[in-house]
């Protein structure tokens, strides 16, 4: 495995035009193609907000659909710049795989959807049944972990792909199925006969923070990227949004925006990117609760509430650090 000199992730996504972003092989709210073809989701847009903060132009990114099991080798690999694919941030994975994570972009934890006609209301029911999971999640693991520590036997039926094993389940070869709390919503609205046939059990059984993943070795890389993340969030903190992101910008009659504005203005060379980076990403994307809202929440098919995913001034975790 190579690793990166600094800055050469960035150089090499210029000198070609494009952001090559790794995302998921169609997931609702966070990256799957709409009727026109075009990727939608909150996963994309971030794909989109870092391609407006290194070449000015949320549009030029080539999104690479991966399987959970091929996202790491295609990342590690150099096949795409960054990683957006409802990926779980893990020691393991950070410690071994030579990989960064640069936050979390969705706090998410682990949950169990069964059929509503199999009458299983909890995990306990659930004691010798056979459970649907994918290839190369953290689930294999959780499952394990979880079912041992309440003493309960089940059978996993692991299955390469994210479409097959959703037909797995549906068809009805396991009895429950295993996933994100958010990915298992998005599934259940494809459900043959419609979603309210199937319910998610109220169980946490894991942390799920996904987020962002870059090749390790390039440090200028990870940093921007990071700072997209932290852009997305202090924007919505201090109520700038896709609308009147330009206009703030002209006024800046409140000290933070000017702190916002100012800072990242002046780090914008040693980032290496134009000194409008931030009002490309805002204007392109909108902020952090603009794209929850339009990808998972009251704007979408899938109405998620936010939760922990909220800000840190209404009781979330999304904080970011001060732009100074």
């Amino acid at each position: 495995m190579g690793y990166a000199a600094a800055g050469d992730i960035l150089a090499l996504v210029k000198s070609r035009g494009t952001l090559r972003c790794g995302v998921s092989e169609g997931i609702a709210g966070f990256s799957v193609r709409d009727s026109s073809g075009r990727w939608t989701g909150l996963d994309a847009d971030f794909c989109r907000a870092v391609a407006a903060a290194a070449l000015g132009n949320a549009e030029k990114v080539e999104f690479v659909p991966l399987s959970a099991a091929a996202r790491f080798p295609a990342l590690i690999s150099g096949q795409v710049d960054l990683l957006v694919r409802n990926t779980t941030w893990t020691l393991g994975r950070e410690a071994n795989l030579g990989v960064h994570f640069a936050g979390t972009l969705y706090y998410d934890g682990g949950a169990i959807m069964v059929p509503r006609k199999s009458g299983v209301s909890g995990v306990a029911q659930l004691k010798g049944a056979t459970i649907c999971v994918e290839k190369g999640t953290t689930y294999v693991e959780h499952l394990a972990d979880y079912f041992g520590s309440k003493n309960l036997a089940y059978q996993p039926l692991i299955i390469e792909s994210l479409d097959s094993v959703t037909a797995a389940f549906f068809s009805g070869r396991c009895k429950a199925y295993v996933s994100d709390r958010s990915q298992l919503a998005a599934v259940r609205t494809q459900a043959p006969g419609g979603p309210n046939g199937y319910i998610i059990l109220p169980d946490n059984i894991s942390k799920e923070p996904l987020g962002p993943v870059v090749r390790r070795g390039d440090e200028q890389w990870l940093t921007l990227v990071e700072w997209v993340l932290y852009t997305l969030i202090e924007a919505e903190e201090l109520g700038i949004t896709r609308e009147n992101v330009r206009s703030i910008r002209d006024t800046q009659a409140n000290p933070g925006w000017g702190r916002f504005f100012g800072s990242s203005k002046k780090v914008a060379k040693a980032l290496g990117v134009n000194t409008d980076w931030v009002v490309q990403i805002i204007a392109s994307v909108g902020n952090y609760g603009e794209m929850y809202e339009r990808n998972l929440g009251r704007q979408s098919g899938l109405q998620i509430e936010r939760g922990l995913n909220r800000l840190w001034t209404q009781g979330g975790l999304m904080y970011a650090p001060p732009f100074h």
